[in-house]
């Protein structure tokens, strides 16, 4: 399987990073689970500088992609020229958004029913676009996911984990990146979404 983690400049970590390290435990498995960007180079808010794995053209390929967020996710959508290498599918592809990545699904049409989770910074700017956020961490709709708040990037991982490596797998992984006594209920909360 390859996973695409869309990540762009001023971005921020939790995102990227959390869902890349979920789903990075199937590198065993056969799976590659890249960061792509536009730059070679990308930096976080917070400082933290990554190189990417791929372009941005590996997340038209890939089996799923989850879009990170970032400070700037509203300069990247209006940029026409990385918009325009993002070529997803639904049809062939789960495609998953983490809090202002939303942004990017709207733009690239893929919230057809006009619904989206996010974080709070970005809710109003969807809503601005007739967006509707419910106030919920995690929302699928066929092979599109939306997901509100850094630490639901768990979410995304675990619905990307249950679809293409089943139940069992996504148990197994799951119970480990768990906090020690919480296993259970962190299982049960991913699997419930």
């Amino acid at each position: 399987m390859d996973i695409a983690i869309v990540t762009l400049d001023c971005f921020n970590e939790l995102d990227s990073m959390i869902a890349a390290g979920i789903l990075g435990r199937m590198s065993p498995q056969g799976w590659s689970v890249r960061i792509c960007s536009p730059a070679p180079v990308i930096q976080s808010r917070s400082g933290t500088r990554v190189e990417r794995q791929e372009d941005l053209s590996y997340a038209n390929r890939a089996d799923a992609v989850l879009i990170g967020s970032g400070w700037r996710t509203r300069d990247w959508v209006a940029d026409d020229a990385i918009m325009s290498q993002l070529r997803l599918d639904p049809s062939r592809q789960l495609i998953g958004s983490q809090c202002s990545g939303a942004l990017v699904l709207h733009r690239l049409g893929l919230l057809p029913d006009g619904v989206a989770c996010t974080d709070g910074m970005t809710r109003p700017m969807l809503e601005q676009f007739g967006i509707r956020v419910p106030s919920a961490a995690f929302r699928v709709v066929g092979n599109v996911a939306t997901a509100g708040g850094c630490l639901s990037s768990q979410y995304l991982a675990a619905w990307v984990l249950l679809h293409l490596a089943g139940e069992a797998k996504t148990r197994e992984i799951l119970s480990y990146i768990a906090p020690v006594g919480e296993e259970d209920a962190l299982v049960q909360r991913a699997l419930s979404i």
